[in-house]
């Protein structure tokens, strides 16, 4: 009976931390970083370097998570629509948070030594990255930016996992991820216009106002589809690749036409589950045609 309750109270345990960082958003990331080990290893990579990097990118990313939310802690407690968060309602001690950055970010740096020595060398460098975007918030509005800039990380350090080699592609690929986060981190942020404003958090829907905001995130994804266009002559790639820039296109501008702040559902649709959608096409469209149709 013990070991039960033990099991049951891990599980719980587990599924708040799941909670806690989003587990589910990985998709933002992972498929660019999917797409970059391909094109970079001309195939399937080794199941050493998938698990790995599978690894390396999980304990980044949850390490970065739960350091956002423990250094916005008291924000989100005073902002209604992020009170009801696991710190602010201490259904997660800070203690506990901390411990989790910490073993996340020890799992991220052991897996990058099981890559390569450029990841290994390179991964404290990461950490200083994904860990400062926390601190964006307080001091400039292109914190949008910063937060897709850190994310761009995965498809840049997949190419690194693979060749252990910098090149061009990958760099071409996370400006695409920067971007795409960017925009849609803008339009998710035109929800607390208001309570930045009274915090002293900078935002570019608080510093340039909503529909100037949304303006600069159609730009953002604007230059995104051209770049993932230019990808498409730069790599040689064919007709199934167009297909899913077609399709993430055409959800894009479903993404932008059904914005209205005031609806906290559908703001979660067109920042998070549309935009989950639209990485899951472009992985599967240009795996389809890498292996298939090129």
């Amino acid at each position: 009976m013990v070991i039960i309750n033990a099991c049951k109270i891990a599980v719980h345990k587990l599924k708040m931390f799941g909670e806690l960082v989003m587990f589910s958003h990985t998709l933002f990331s992972l498929p660019f970083a999917i797409i970059s080990m391909v094109w970079a290893s001309g195939g399937w990579p080794s199941g050493r370097i998938m698990l790995w990097g599978l690894i390396a990118l999980i304990g980044a990313r949850n390490g970065a998570n739960a350091f956002n939310r423990l250094v916005d802690r008291t924000f989100d407690g005073e902002n209604p629509r992020t009170a009801h968060r696991h710190l602010p309602q201490r259904l997660l001690a800070e203690k506990e948070v901390a411990v989790f950055v910490v073993v996340n970010y020890a799992i991220f740096i052991a897996a990058s030594g099981m890559l390569n020595l450029l990841c290994l060398i390179l991964s404290p460098v990461a950490i200083v990255l994904i860990s400062t975007y926390s601190y964006t918030k307080r001091f400039t509005y292109l914190s949008h930016l910063y937060l897709g800039f850190v994310i761009a990380s995965a498809p840049i350090g997949a190419w690194f996992a693979v060749t252990g080699q910098i090149a061009f592609t990958p760099f071409v690929i996370g400006t695409v991820v920067m971007l795409w986060i960017a925009g849609f981190d803008i339009i998710y942020g035109t929800q607390d216009i208001e309570f930045d404003r009274r915090a002293g958090l900078w935002s570019i829907p608080s510093y340039f106002g909503l529909e100037n905001a949304l303006r600069i995130a159609k730009a953002l994804h604007f230059i995104m589809i051209m770049l993932l266009l230019f990808l498409y002559v730069w790599r040689g790639l064919g007709w199934m690749y167009l297909v899913g820039i077609g399709i993430a296109t055409l959800l894009l501008m479903t993404e932008h036409n059904i914005i209205k702040p005031s609806n906290r559902q559908l703001m979660k649709v067109a920042s998070y589950n549309l935009n989950q959608v639209i990485s899951t096409v472009i992985l599967t469209c240009t795996l389809v045609d890498y292996f298939y149709v090129s």
